[in-house]
């Protein structure tokens, strides 16, 4: 089975579990994902998705938020062509299998404790991303629940 993760937005993250190891993961660009989800496309049907639902914050700019519905509902049209069921979890239901809150870095911890061997850092990058993190939970979070 493979189970993916998506923390939605601009700078999101998606990870792909394949039982329990990490098969690949990214921050979100449209390229990338369509190259994880073109590989995930022949084993739709040994694919459980999970990714988190999203609304409108208050006091985000309208720019911000068309852009972010855009993306939104472009990442869930692509799961749809591509034959892949998912499931929106609210942030509270799937934080809460790990007892999690809203301090991004606790994400990070307890990622790193199911997953020691995975350092987090996209591209680029110097330290573990939170956005990685959280996908990471959420594909944890389908594997167990979905």
């Amino acid at each position: 089975m493979y189970y993916l993760g998506i923390d939605p937005g601009v700078s999101g993250a998606w990870v792909i579990l394949h039982d329990t190891e990490v098969f690949c993961f990214g921050k979100f660009s449209k390229h990338g994902f369509l190259n994880a989800i073109h590989i995930l496309s022949h084993a739709h049907e040994n694919t459980k998705c999970c990714i988190e639902k999203v609304h409108a914050m208050p006091k985000q700019g309208v720019t911000s938020m068309f852009t972010f519905g855009e993306n939104f509902g472009w990442l869930k049209g692509v799961l749809d062509m591509a034959g892949i069921s998912y499931q929106e979890i609210p942030p509270q239901t799937w934080k809460k299998e790990f007892n999690l809150n809203s301090n991004k870095n606790v994400s990070i911890d307890v990622a790193r404790q199911l997953f020691p061997y995975m350092d987090m850092i996209p591209d680029n990058g110097k330290k573990p991303d939170n956005n990685i993190a959280e996908a990471l939970l959420m594909a944890e979070y389908a594997r167990r629940l979905l």
